[in-house]
């Protein structure tokens, strides 16, 4: 659920309209990031919702890319699905959205600099309970580690217990 459940959803202050970047480091978007978006959202002219998931990049071989690491088409298939399925469900609530699907070594720096690069003025990701310890090595840490390097305001919304 949402941390702040109970409350209002957070406003997008500014006279500009708003500018929300779901995002996702490769995890399906669940329904509670789709209606937090839509709430955001609610009575706003020319609002924009881009949807963003990363493929993952596996890393180099002895310092040269490697097409062997890059995404299969299995795992960009996966992400063009979690992409056209967070649409959907978006456009359903009456939203217009576009989407795009990344592939990169590092989230965090992907994910804020399309968000620097749209104008964003907010981002939405699901998050995964935070771990204390080792939680800078797991990729499932990311929107943490979004959240803690953003000058956007981050909303990150926690799976049902």
């Amino acid at each position: 659920m949402l941390r702040s459940f109970f409350k209002p959803a957070p406003q997008i202050a500014g006279d500009q309209p708003p500018k929300v970047l779901i995002a996702s480091e490769g995890r399906q978007i669940s329904d509670d990031v789709i209606d937090l978006a839509a709430r955001m959202m609610r009575g706003q002219q020319d609002a924009e919702v881009r949807v963003l998931t990363v493929a993952r990049l596996w890393g180099s071989s002895l310092g040269f890319p490697n097409p062997g690491l890059r995404p299969t088409k299995g795992e960009m298939a996966v992400q063009e699905e979690i992409i056209s399925s967070a649409i959907n469900r978006l456009e359903k609530l009456g939203l217009e959205a576009n989407g795009t699907i990344v592939t990169t070594r590092n989230p965090c720096r992907a994910i804020l600099k399309e968000a620097k690069r749209r104008g964003t003025t907010a981002i939405i990701m699901g998050a995964d309970p935070r771990r204390k310890w080792f939680g800078s090595f797991l990729w499932s840490q990311e929107p943490y580690r979004v959240s803690k390097t953003s000058n956007i305001p981050v909303h990150l919304v926690a799976p049902e217990a």
